[in-house]
């Protein structure tokens, strides 16, 4: 399995922008995947020059209902004719972000996308095949991030605060590994993680993804004793876990003073494998 990081908030090359958004490019035995893309053009920008060829993809999931994760979904679009896009049922819902002068700032997909039959609306759990599932319902209560606050959604008649039912999470096996991959993981990481284990009985041998340490809108981090603790829980799982976005790089830093080489840091153009 290879895994491009195609954008992301940080770069380490020269000729590969970045931005606040997420967009990973997977290559599995069976599946050329798109996760996320990113809030613009970049990403298809990036894979230009990184050599992925977006038109081969045969399949891409948006893991939730923000832009900066489903906001290049156009230009896949326009890129690629074929590729089903599997895509939370909610996703599509009117969902905002505090602004330090108390706006409220639409954060949402683009509903001008709609109805279009390669959207693949999904609700709870969905097995895609051997090698792929994705999940969602994710309710736990344990280390969730307090910059959820400054996120809301509209019902049409008020704001009330974002529960993120429209985030999925997506599940990749190969050769006895057992990838979990998260976009912000917005409902926390360690109940992500212990949904994981109630239903599978056994946790994901690799994490990827944001795990939302860092508010964007308050511009402020995670307490570090919270951070503390998850990292902490992290390490007690015994996986192996590539952060980003959201998890902003100076939680990474502490996290990575308690997890050591069981946490790493994917930047726009890093490649993984596994």
């Amino acid at each position: 399995m290879i895994i491009k990081t195609l954008v992301e908030n940080t770069s380490d090359s020269e000729v590969l922008g970045s931005e606040h958004g997420l967009s990973l490019y997977i290559e599995t035995k069976r599946h050329k995947l798109l996760f996320d893309t990113g809030a613009g053009e970049l990403f298809a920008e990036n894979a230009r020059k990184m050599q992925v060829d977006l038109s081969k993809v045969d399949l891409a999931v948006i893991s939730h209902g923000h832009y900066d994760h489903g906001g290049g979904l156009k230009i896949f679009m326009d890129l690629n004719s074929n590729a089903k896009i599997y895509i939370n049922k909610m996703a599509f819902g009117d969902y905002y972000s505090n602004r330090p002068n108390g706006e409220k700032k639409y954060i949402g997909i683009d509903k001008t996308l709609l109805p279009n039959d390669r959207f693949v609306f999904v609700e709870g759990q969905l097995v895609i095949d051997e090698e792929l599932e994705l999940f969602s319902g994710v309710n736990g209560s344990r280390l969730n991030p307090s910059g959820n606050k400054d996120l809301f959604m509209n019902d049409g008649e008020s704001f009330k605060l974002d529960d993120f039912s429209h985030e999925q999470n997506l599940i990749i096996k190969e050769n006895g590994n057992t990838v979990l991959v998260a976009g912000c993981a917005h409902n926390g990481i360690v109940n992500i993680l212990e949904y994981f284990h109630a239903d599978k009985n056994r946790l994901p041998s690799h994490v990827i993804g944001g795990f939302h340490l860092y508010n964007r809108s308050a511009d402020q981090y995670e307490d570090p004793s919270m951070i503390a603790e998850i990292g902490s829980y992290l390490l007690s799982t015994g996986g192996l876990f590539y952060t980003c976005h959201c998890t902003g790089v100076k939680a990474y830093e502490q996290l990575k003073l308690i997890m050591g080489a069981h946490v790493n840091y994917l930047s726009t153009g890093s490649q993984l494998k596994i």
